[in-house]
């Protein structure tokens, strides 16, 4: 049995406080953690009738710049052929308008209480 990293570890809690955020915000959980060959969606959620594909990005230091600045121009090209890899196995969702979101997480003012920022539409910036 493969034991995950500190890193995997803290990408999962991550994943697991975002989606909260996101749910708590209206949003429905379609797909979680969804791989294919061209790499991973995080979060595939439903916000009204908009399908919302989203990439949660956690550093715990700001030394190589913050969570939303490391989704960078081949991390979003990565996502978005993942997305439309989805949209092609999941045809029922290809109708549906979509967009990128970012959910950066970082260190808050307490160890327990990360700081969340949640960025829709991040790839029209």
């Amino acid at each position: 049995m493969r034991s995950i990293s500190k890193r995997q570890e803290d990408g999962r809690a991550a994943e697991a406080l975002a989606r909260a955020h996101l749910e708590r915000s209206g949003l429905r959980l379609l797909a979680q953690n969804w791989l294919c060959r061209g790499g991973e969606l995080d979060l595939v959620m439903l916000h009204g009738d908009t399908v919302v594909f989203v990439e949660v990005r956690y550093r715990r230091h700001a030394g190589w710049g913050g969570a939303l600045e490391s989704v960078d121009a081949r991390k979003r090209g990565r996502l978005i052929l993942a997305a439309q890899v989805f949209l092609q196995q999941e045809s029922r969702w290809a109708k549906y308008p979509c967009r990128f979101d970012v959910v950066a997480l970082s260190p808050g003012r307490t160890a327990t209480t990360p700081q969340l920022d949640w960025l829709q539409n991040a790839f029209d910036t």
